[in-house]
């Protein structure tokens, strides 16, 4: 990303959030952008891959706190006409960027910056605070996936196949562009990989070398397979471990495990979005997991003790306590969702009375002396009451 692409995009555009969106809904934006312009749902569609690209690239810096902070702070300083060119000792002097974040960062009037704007930006522009570092190794981009967990799987954890597809260095020529393997470097911008542009008033900005397309290097003899550019399009599988406890939405990163780097460049991260399924019997409310148990009228009404099942695990029996009433919910501790710290949440189990839909024989008979003995109690009483003094 060169520094005038760093300040004069509109990332927030880009994803069709406002300014002052929140992290939740510039991730929820992304990820539905994402969804649509996929390479994989968009096969041959060159225009839906350069979109999906520049989405990527907005997420990369608004997705990130400190970035999104040095965004703004870069555009409302030079996006906006904000910092100029004032006269020197001769009446004007020309200003180049490429001093600013790649110089010692001192202000005009002697006031520093401590280690120098470029110490800032230097991991968004790839430049360390330095000129020319498109020669140096060049990190791998971010890749994200998805996958989808069965509601046991979340919560025990679980190893899953991912195919993904990435930028790599092009096997047919080691990377290098050139199918001998001797590539030269780029007379245009000698070897750096940029170009400087006036930009009037005595600004110069950077853009990448037009010629060399920003490598630096040119290939005599262009590769068949990479077309000189010394990367091509990689798939592969690799098995990935998610943490248990994971929940539906949840955005695991891992590092080292997306794209490879150039030149020796590090690998960049991979970031996995976790869907959740369902599960037939439990539910889950942060690390605790829930479940309704089914009672009788007589365990409710006389208490008594219920097997309650867990998941993956076996059963654990609860005490009902005399008079139980129906939605009552107890707690059967450390049977719930993995922690990160390694424990467990608990077990919330509701209570849930059944009313038998056929009563007859001894039940009815019982029942009815139930109901001979206990004529004189009204359990509306009190809600009639508090009708009356409202």
């Amino acid at each position: 990303m060169s520094t005038k692409d760093f300040i004069e995009k509109d990332y927030y555009k880009v994803l069709g959030v406002p300014k002052d969106a929140t992290e939740a809904e510039i991730k929820k934006a992304y990820r539905k952008l994402a969804r649509e312009f996929h390479p994989d749902a968009n096969k041959g569609n060159a225009k839906a891959e350069e979109r999906f690209k520049e989405i990527s690239e907005a997420n990369d810096i608004l997705g990130d706190p400190k970035k999104r902070k040095e965004y703004d702070e870069a555009r409302a300083l030079f996006g906006s006409g904000g910092f100029r060119p004032g006269p020197g000792a001769g009446g004007s002097f020309n200003f180049d960027l490429g001093d600013l974040f790649g110089g010692t960062g001192s202000t005009p009037q002697g006031g520093g910056f401590g280690g120098g704007i470029g110490d800032v930006f230097g991991g968004l522009f790839n430049r360390g605070g330095t000129t020319g570092t498109r020669t140096q190794p060049r990190r791998g981009q971010d890749i994200e996936s998805e996958v989808t967990l069965s509601f046991t799987e979340a919560i025990e954890g679980a190893t899953v196949p991912l195919r993904m597809s990435s930028q790599a260095p092009c096997k047919a020529c080691s990377g290098t562009g050139d199918k001998n393997g001797t590539p030269r470097v780029c007379p245009t911008c000698v070897g750096t990989g940029q170009v400087a542009r006036g930009s009037g008033g005595g600004f110069s900005l950077t853009d990448p070398c037009p010629d060399c397309k920003g490598r630096g290097l040119i290939a005599e003899h262009p590769c068949m397979e990479c077309k000189g550019s010394g990367r091509a399009k990689s798939s592969r599988t690799m098995q990935v471990r998610i943490p248990a406890g994971v929940t539906d939405g949840q955005r695991i990163r891992l590092r080292g495990k997306g794209a490879p780097g150039e030149r020796g460049g590090p690998a960049g991260d991979l970031y996995v979005v976790v869907h959740v399924g369902e599960h037939p019997v439990f539910g889950r409310k942060g690390d605790n997991l829930t479940v309704t148990v089914p009672v009788t009228f007589a365990e409710a009404a006389l208490g008594g003790e219920v097997r309650v099942p867990t998941l993956g695990g076996p059963p654990v029996t609860l005490k009902l306590p005399p008079g139980t009433p129906n939605g009552r919910t107890m707690r059967a501790r450390g049977k719930g969702a993995v922690r990160k710290d390694g424990t467990r949440g608990d077990l919330l189990v509701t209570v849930e009375v059944r009313v038998p839909k056929d009563v007859s024989g001894k039940a009815r008979d019982a029942l009815e002396a139930y109901r001979e003995a206990t004529a004189g109690e009204d359990p509306r009483a009190e809600l009639f009451e508090a009708a009356k003094g409202d």
